[in-house]
């Protein structure tokens, strides 16, 4: 059933203005290099995948999103995250900003499934995830003429364009920006500029504390900021989007505690992180405990959370916002982010002989390829 043929009024009405956002277009001009601005550090190494928490604030943090604008971002987001190839483990879209944690898998291991005979057909299908029937019919047009002239060599680079806009994370973030900036502004009625700079990005390594520490940190971003006390409350945030019953906002959390990808029920995923949330995010008083220095969830709302989940052991108390999730660039255990030096030395200067930096301000074995010397809590 179309959504003009509800029978509710507000769907209907809110359906009317994502009209934009949920049409399918014609082809989007290719990423354009970057030349300056702040170091990208990608996985090179063997591993199948990589996951990155990104982060992307409005101009000068003053345009501020609405719960249709907040709606919208989210749509074009997951439709991107499947067209590029990339796997949302979870996501916040605050106000005038958003944070995602984002599974990156290497990109000749994704391309398998465009290998082989009926590959070139296959590839064409996948992109009506993103584009009209129209596009895709002029785009196969377009190749049998090709073939008809025999130009083979054409065909391949057209194909190979196609391609190269699959697993990356800058051409990822690159649209969902951009396209959500043209629906903004048309919306809006203004012009120019809507994100502040490039967006920032933080290698995380892809299981234990590391990954269930940064999604803890993104699905509380809207209790510390004094928007709801329980995460399940906040609409835009993977959390409470797996709590509504979606698959693909379960599967991320599910590997955020490293459980089976359709365990959030079976294996208690679901449980698990509700403790982790819970455990993590406890308010921070000051000295004389008199004031909050840092808000959060209660005491004592963590320890009923926590004894009603009895059967689940408490994650590891992480009680501070610390500016590595954001500013560190690699986040990891010791191993992994001075593998990740490595791969990446021609980045760093001639003097620097090791890249792993303990996190003093957090509890357990966290490291960082970055030290942060002036307030690295806040």
């Amino acid at each position: 059933m179309k959504a003009t043929q509800t029978i509710d009024p507000q769907r209907d009405e809110l359906e009317a203005q994502l009209v934009g956002v949920n049409a399918k277009t014609a082809p989007y001009p290719a990423a354009r290099s970057w030349s300056g601005g702040r170091k990208r550090v990608v996985g090179k190494g063997p591993y199948e995948s990589y996951c990155y928490h990104v982060m992307s604030r409005t101009c000068g943090g003053e345009v501020f999103f609405d719960e249709v604008e907040k709606e919208a971002l989210k749509r074009l987001m997951w439709r991107l995250a499947d067209f590029c190839g990339v796997k949302l483990v979870t996501y916040c879209l605050m106000g005038n900003h958003f944070h995602l944690l984002v599974e990156v898998p290497r990109r000749d291991a994704w391309l398998e499934r465009f290998s082989g005979s009926e590959g070139e057909e296959k590839l064409l299908e996948h992109l009506s995830i993103l584009y009209s029937k129209t596009y895709v019919g002029l785009l196969r047009q377009d190749l049998s003429e090709l073939r008809r002239m025999g130009m083979e060599n054409r065909v391949q680079e057209k194909l190979k364009a196609i391609k190269k806009r699959f697993c990356d994370l800058s051409i990822f973030v690159k649209e969902v920006k951009e396209r959500f900036s043209r629906w903004f502004n048309k919306r809006q009625g203004r012009k120019g500029t809507l994100w502040m700079d490039r967006f920032k990005s933080v290698m995380v390594e892809s299981g234990g504390e590391a990954l269930r520490t940064m999604a803890a940190y993104i699905d509380l971003n809207p209790v510390r900021a004094n928007l709801v006390e329980d995460p399940k409350d906040y609409r835009w945030c993977g959390y409470a989007e797996a709590l509504s019953g979606s698959r693909r906002a379960q599967r991320g959390l599910c590997k955020a505690v490293a459980k089976p990808v359709d365990g959030w029920k079976t294996h208690d995923a679901g449980d698990a992180y509700r403790s982790l949330l819970f455990a993590s995010g406890i308010e921070v008083r000051d000295a004389q405990n008199e004031n909050i220095a840092r808000p959060g969830i209660s005491v004592e709302k963590a320890r009923e959370v926590l004894a009603e989940k009895g059967k689940l052991s408490p994650a590891e108390l992480i009680r501070l916002r610390v500016r590595y999730f954001s500013d560190g660039l690699v986040l990891g255990s010791k191993e992994f982010v001075e593998s990740v030096f490595q791969e990446n030395r021609s980045l760093f200067g001639p003097k620097r002989k090791d890249g792993a930096r303990h996190l003093n301000e957090c509890e357990g074995e966290l490291f960082s390829l970055r030290r942060l010397r002036v307030r690295a809590v806040e």
